[in-house]
């Protein structure tokens, strides 16, 4: 659980992601043959555009999680049953060994 590498590309790629789009937006501003009027409206779709594009991968990274979380409980969960299972194992070879051992006094005649 130590690697963080997944978090920090994660972090690296939204990151170039707003830095793509606030560099989209300057240059279509600068270089768009357009009013001020119409420069403000194409700002404000992207905007919107990007406000769902972050909503959605906002929502796709929470079911992410969640799904990690859940499988991460399956499996603590099933490494339980299975160390409890072998301790439960040992604990009957250990009784077994007792009985069966020549200084035990179950020793069968």
């Amino acid at each position: 659980m130590g690697n963080h590498d997944s978090g920090t590309s994660a972090v690296a790629v939204l990151a170039a992601f707003l830095s793509g789009m606030t560099l989209g937006a300057v240059a279509v501003l600068l270089l768009a043959p357009q009013t001020g009027r119409e420069s403000r409206e194409t700002l404000a779709r992207m905007a919107r555009r990007a406000s769902e594009d972050m909503r959605d991968l906002s929502e796709r990274a929470t079911e992410t999680w969640d799904d990690v979380m859940h499988k991460s409980r399956e499996v603590l969960h099933e490494a339980g049953d299975v160390v409890k299972e072998a301790v439960d194992a040992g604990r009957e070879a250990m009784h077994q060994a007792r009985r069966t051992s020549p200084g035990s006094s179950n020793t069968p005649s």
